[in-house]
């Protein structure tokens, strides 16, 4: 009789406990774009390979991607469709990370967001090398792969849908197009 009354013990307590867990409330935290290093950003190219992909680089601060940001989200939902994959990386530093929240919830991207942390100067050059020799991390940035997942160009600086839209359209047609390179 004891084992069965220390058995119906542990079972509530255990319940109880999951039941917690499920109930307790989310922290922003968990909401936040996930770090990305030159590994992580690797695996974000590998795991969208087979459709063509634009990877657009953006700051709370940068006044050209706080114009850009809202074009790009029509532009995913406009194109996603026809098969383009966007993914956006924030170059916000921690200290940032109200204004990030408060930036994502305004503008309710349709694709994922992920962060890479500029703290280190050493890490982020090794960062922004491996997505593009020579590229010093100036935003806005955008970058199109291919269906191979190769690099087929890229923007720096702000542009406009025009812009983006012809580019766009030579990533999605057969082959993936060659995207026209822009400084």
């Amino acid at each position: 009789m004891r084992v069965r009354t220390a058995i119906g013990w542990v079972l509530l307590i255990a319940a109880g406990t999951a039941f917690a867990a499920l109930a307790a409330p989310q922290t922003k935290e968990d909401h936040d774009p996930k770090i990305t290093d030159v590994q992580g950003f690797q695996r974000i190219l590998q795991e969208h390979k087979g459709r063509p992909l634009l990877v657009t680089f953006w700051a709370t601060y940068c006044e050209p991607c706080r114009d850009e940001y809202p074009m790009l989200n029509e532009l995913a939902k406009q194109y996603e469709p026809k098969g383009l994959q966007v993914v956006g990386v924030s170059l916000d530093d921690d200290g940032d990370m109200i204004l990030v929240r408060r930036f994502l919830a305004r503008y309710k991207p349709i694709f994922p967001n992920y962060r890479n942390r500029p703290a280190e100067q050493a890490e982020f050059r090794a960062f922004t090398q491996s997505v593009m020799t020579g590229w010093n991390g100036t935003l806005p940035a955008s970058f199109f792969y291919d269906r191979d997942g190769r690099q087929v160009g890229h923007f720096i600086g702000e542009k406009t849908r025009e812009q983006y839209e012809e580019a766009i359209r030579g990533l999605l047609a057969a082959g993936g197009g060659t995207v026209s390179q822009s400084k």
